[in-house]
Order: C-alpha cells, then structure tokens, then sequence
C-alpha cells in the first residue's frame, strides 16, 4: 500500500503507541510506502529519504501504487514561506509549514480534497550560497527531536529540510549526512552551506551545523543558533565553553 500525508504535520514514531519517541515528522504532501499493519499504526518508509517510523493510520490518505510512482517522478515543488495554507473545495484553510510539498495539488486523482495553494513556492536546485539565506528562516526555532519545522527541529532535521529547500538531496540523521559528501582537511577549506559534524567520547556522529562564513555556524541546539567554530568544535559564548566537538566537516555540493 502506499499513501501520503494530507495534514500539516504527523509524527513519525519509534514504535506503534502514541507514547513512543517521534524520531521524525513528515509534511504535507509527503508520500511513502506502508510497510506493515498493527492495529490503527502503519510502519512507512518515507519516499524522500527511506527513513522508516509508525504514524497512526488515521493521519494519511492511502493512493494508488501508479500515482505514488508518477508522484515520485515528479520535481519537488515545496512551500517557501515559514507558514501558509492551503484551500480545498469547501473553502476550508489547512496551514502547512515552511518545506510542505505541493507537487501532488495537479494529480486530481491524489488531491481528491481540491487543495488549492496560492502562496510562495520553491523548486529546483538553487546556488549553494542561498543555503544560509534559508536558513536564516529557521533561525530561534525551538530544538525538538525529531522534528523538521519552524516550530520545532532538531539539528539534523534544520541540516536536511536547508538542503532540501534548495534542491539538495540529505539523508535524515545526522550519522547518515556524515556519509555523504567529501571530507575538508581544515576548516579553513569549508564554505559557508558546508556541514560540519560532531561525536561523542564513543566517536558515534551525534550532531550537525551548517557552516558559515568567518567560522560561524548555525545548528539546532536548544534552538537554531549561530556560534563560532573553531578546531576544537562550537564554542558557545554564553556559556564561556566548547558544547560539542568537531569530528569533520564535509562538502556536499
């Protein structure tokens, strides 16, 4: 079975209960795959980005398998302002968040609602130096894990949701995007849209920021914030010391 989410925002959890983690969260208009029935839970795999979790069976509405394959045909057309909404036929306004898709709202036979969208919308791939102009857009949102808006997201989610806004394909999490790309041998090599990545003492990847120029970088933690980074890793000037350490930064584009 395959199906696509027609609401703004459900949570994509560890496991069939709603007091299990939300590992993720998936948007308007995104589409994926059922792999597996237990009760009113779907385990998914998301098309975007294969990352799989349980949403409530009650959350999305179930397509054809021809119209889940020519959707994913389709370029990304995705909502470029922080919030918006959607009409549908009865007039009634749905709001969807910043990196909502909209490439299904011409598939007449998905959008059976009649979803109408007037706003700002962003497609194709964008110059690499537009990457901190969008991230900007999330800067103060709330650290939530799991999460991908401005209302909530965790650092790998702001990493992937920047890139993906700009046309640029992530994985999820953070240990995932540290496999892409090619690694720099100094921070003096990196890029502003650049992603630099942090471990722990056990060297697991447990972080992710994007690198600015002047060796800023901006990251979710706590919120998204901008704080200098040097070869040691981010140092947080509020705090008078080192929050997370650098393991390697590496260019994608």
């Amino acid at each position: 079975m395959f199906a696509i989410c027609n609401l703004a925002i459900i949570p994509l959890r560890a496991e069939p209960s709603d007091r299990s983690e939300i590992v993720s969260q998936v948007l308007f208009g995104e589409h994926f795959e059922i792999l597996e029935r237990q009760n009113q839970w779907a385990k998914i795999k998301l098309q975007y980005d294969d990352y799989e979790g349980w949403v409530d069976s009650k959350q999305y509405q179930v397509i054809s398998e021809k119209s889940f394959t020519d959707l994913s045909k389709e370029a990304l057309i995705l909502n470029a302002d922080l919030v918006e909404y959607v009409t549908n036929a009865k007039n009634m306004l749905l709001p969807i968040p910043l990196g909502a898709s909209l490439s299904f709202l011409h598939h007449s036979e998905i959008n059976t609602e009649g979803f109408e969208f007037e706003g700002m919308r962003t497609s194709g791939v964008k110059p690499k130096s537009d990457l901190i102009t969008t991230a900007y857009l999330y800067l103060n949102a709330p650290y939530l894990w799991g999460g991908k808006t401005p209302f909530g997201i965790d650092c790998s989610g702001f990493t992937q949701m920047v890139y993906k806004l700009n046309g640029y394909h992530l994985l999820r999490d953070a240990s995932q995007q540290s496999t892409q790309g090619d690694a720099l041998s100094f921070i003096e090599e990196s890029e502003p849209g650049d992603l630099a990545f942090f471990d722990n003492e056990e060297g697991k990847i447990i972080h992710v920021g994007i690198m600015m120029e002047n060796n800023y970088i901006i990251h979710a933690s706590g919120k998204v914030r901008i704080d200098r980074l040097d070869h040691l890793g981010i140092y947080n000037a509020e705090q008078n010391r080192h929050t997370h350490r650098l393991r390697v930064i590496k260019k994608i584009i």
